[in-house]
C-alpha cells in the first residue's frame, strides 16, 4: 500500500516507529499531489518547500530523542480562509489576491505545536459562501469520484484532497454546512464542532455567530486526533472560544459499544426533497445502529423548516458588516483608475468581489436597514433562540440525531448555479445546526446508482462530540465505510 492509502494514524505509528522519515512523507504527499491535483484541483497554493523543510525539522527532533507529538510529520492541507504566517491566504477572492497573513490563527499555531507538516491551502466557495465551490475567482475543483461533479462547498477543496489521497487530513470552516456538505459528497469524515471549541482567532470571517473551524479525515479516529490537536480555550484571541469537556481526549475515548444509546430521526429530514437512494441509505444506517444495540426511533424538529431563511437573514447580516474592511485602500486588491476615495471604494469591490459575495452583502446591508431590522433580523434572532430551544428539549428525549447531510448526492458542475434558491436549498439539512450552535459529524454510509457517495449526518448535544465520534466510529466499524480513497 502506498504512502498516501494510508490512515493518519497508521503514518503517525510509523513515523514513531522510524519506518519511515516525515521527509520521505512530505515528499510522497507532494508526489501524489503532482500526479493527480491536476485533475482534482483542489489546492490554491502547494506550500512544497516549506512543508520539507517543517518535515526536516521534525525528523531533526525524532533523531534527538524528543517525544512528539501523535501529528508530529503528518501531511494536513488547510482551508483558504485561515491564516497562515507568510503562505497566501486569499479566501478564492480576487479581493484578496496577494494577500499573505503577518500571523497565524490559533489553529496553525497549534498545528505547529504538534510539528503537523503543512502541504498548502486548499480552494473554496470565495469567502466561504457557497455550496459547490463553483464560486471561486481562482479555479474550480472537481469531485474526485467524479470529475463531472461538484465537490460541494464551500470547503471544496479540503474535501476533495482527503478524497483524492493527496493527504490524510485537512482543514475546513462550516458557516451552514460548509464543512459537511462536501464531505457527503467526497465520501469522507467531516466534524463541525459545538461553537467555540475551535478558536475563530485567524478565520476570516463570513458570519461570525455562526462560523467554526473543523476537521476532514477518511477515519473516524483520524478526525478525533486532528480535533483534539486544535481544539481548546483561546481567551487571549477569541471571546466566544469555551472550554470544553472532552479537550485532547476524543481519540483516547474512542468506545464503540452502542448498547441503550439513544438515536432520535426526525420526520421533517427525511420528507419532500430527499432523494430516495439519500433517504434509503441513512434508514438502512438506522438499522444498522439497531442491530448493534441502540434504540432508534422517530422524533419531530417542526421548526427547522424555518432554518434556511432564518440563516441567509443571519448569515448575509454579519458578512455585510464582517466585508466592508476589503475596501481597496489597506490591502489586497486595489481597483486602478480612480480618482477619489469613493471611487476606490466602488471599483475595488464591484471588480474584487464575485457574484455571490456582492448578492449576500446586500441582502445583509437589506435587512439590517432602517426599516427592515426589526421586520427581519429581530425575528430572525427570535427565531434562533426557539430553534435552539426545540433541539436541547429534544436531547432530553436521545443522545444523538440522525439525518441526511444534503438532499441529493453531488450534482454536476454548472446545474444549478444559475438558480441561486435551487443551490440553497441544498442546506436544508446542515443550516439549523449553526443555528443551534451545536456539533455534527459526518461520514460516508452508502453510494448512489453512479457510485458517488452518500453521508449521514449525526447531530450531537452542545460539547456531545464524543458521543458522536463514539457513534461514527461504531458505523464505521459495522459497515466497513472507512478510509474511502477516489480511484482517479
Amino acid at each position: 500500500m502506498e504512502l498516501m492509502s494510508r490512515t493518519a494514524a497508521e503514518l503517525s505509528q510509523m513515523l514513531a516507529d522510524k519506518e519511515i522519515s516525515a521527509v520521505e512523507l512530505a515528499q510522497a504527499a507532494l508526489d501524489k499531489t503532482a500526479a493527480v491535483d491536476g485533475k482534482v484541483g483542489a489546492y490554491i497554493t502547494v506550500a512544497g518547500e516549506q512543508a520539507l523543510a517543517a518535515a526536516k525539522a521534525v525528523d531533526e527532533k525524532r533523531a534527538a530523542g524528543e517525544q512528539l507529538p501523535a501529528l508530529a510529520g503528518v501531511p494536513i492541507a488547510i482551508k483558504d480562509n485561515i491564516c497562515t504566517k507568510g503562505l497566501l491566504t486569499t479566501c478564492a477572492s480576487k479581493i484578496l489576491y496577494n494577500f499573505v497573513p503577518p500571523y497565524n490563527a490559533t489553529v496553525m499555531e497549534k498545528l505547529a505545536a504538534s510539528s503537523a507538516v503543512i502541504t498548502g491551502k486548499c480552494n473554496m466557495d470565495e469567502f466561504a459562501m457557497g455550496s459547490s465551490c463553483e464560486n471561486s475567482a481562482m479555479k474550480n475543483t472537481l469531485n474526485p469520484h467524479g470529475l463531472g461533479h461538484v465537490p460541494g462547498g464551500s470547503s471544496g477543496g479540503s474535501a476533495a484532497v482527503v478524497a483524492a489521497g493527496e493527504v490524510p487530513l485537512s482543514l475546513g470552516s462550516d458557516t451552514g454546512g460548509s464543512i459537511r456538505q462536501p464531505a457527503s459528497f467526497c465520501g469522507v469524515v467531516g466534524l463541525k464542532p459545538t461553537y467555540g471549541a475551535v478558536s475563530r482567532y485567524g478565520l476570516i470571517a463570513f458570519a461570525s455567530s455562526l462560523d467554526q473551524i473543523g476537521p476532514f479525515a477518511r477515519t473516524i479516529e483520524d478526525a478525533a486526533m486532528l480535533m483534539d490537536a486544535v481544539t481548546g480555550y483561546d481567551p487571549a484571541h477569541d471571546s466566544t472560544s469555551v472550554q470544553t469537556p472532552f479537550e485532547g481526549s476524543l481519540r483516547a475515548n474512542l468506545n464503540a459499544d452502542m448498547k441503550g444509546l439513544r438515536i432520535g430521526l426526525p420526520k421533517e429530514y427525511f420528507g419532500a426533497g430527499i432523494s430516495d437512494e439519500v433517504r434509503q441509505s441513512v434508514l438502512a444506517s438506522a438499522e444498522t445502529y439497531k442491530a448493534l444495540g441502540a434504540e432508534v426511533f422517530e422524533i419531530s424538529l417542526p421548526l427547522v423548516e424555518y432554518a434556511l431563511p432564518i440563516y441567509y437573514i443571519l448569515s448575509s447580516a454579519e458578512a455585510s458588516s464582517n466585508l466592508a474592511r476589503f475596501d481597496g485602500v489597506k490591502y489586497g486588491f486595489r481597483a486602478e483608475g480612480c480618482d477619489e476615495l469613493l471611487d476606490i471604494y466602488v471599483k475595488s469591490r464591484s471588480q474584487g468581489f464575485g457574484h455571490e459575495v456582492q448578492r449576500r452583502i446586500m441582502l445583509g446591508t437589506y435587512v439590517l436597514s432602517s426599516g427592515y431590522y426589526d421586520a427581519y433580523y429581530k425575528k430572525a434572532r427570535a427565531a434562533q433562540r426557539k430553534i435552539r430551544a426545540e433541539f436541547a428539549g429534544a436531547f432530553e428525549k436521545c443522545d444523538v440525531i440522525l439525518t441526511p447531510v444534503a438532499p441529493t448526492t453531488a450534482y454536476e458542475i454548472g446545474s444549478r448555479t444559475t438558480n441561486p434558491l435551487e443551490m440553497y436549498a441544498g442546506d436544508i439539512c446542515t443550516v439549523s445546526i449553526n443555528i443551534a450552535g451545536l456539533p455534527a459529524l459526518v461520514q460516508p454510509c452508502g453510494f448512489d446508482a453512479d457510485k458517488l457517495p452518500i453521508g449521514m449526518q449525526l447531530i450531537g448535544p452542545r460539547f456531545g462530540e464524543q458521543k458522536l465520534m463514539n457513534a461514527g466510529l461504531a458505523f464505521e466499524q459495522a459497515s466497513g465505510l472507512r478510509n474511502i480513497i477516489a480511484p482517479l
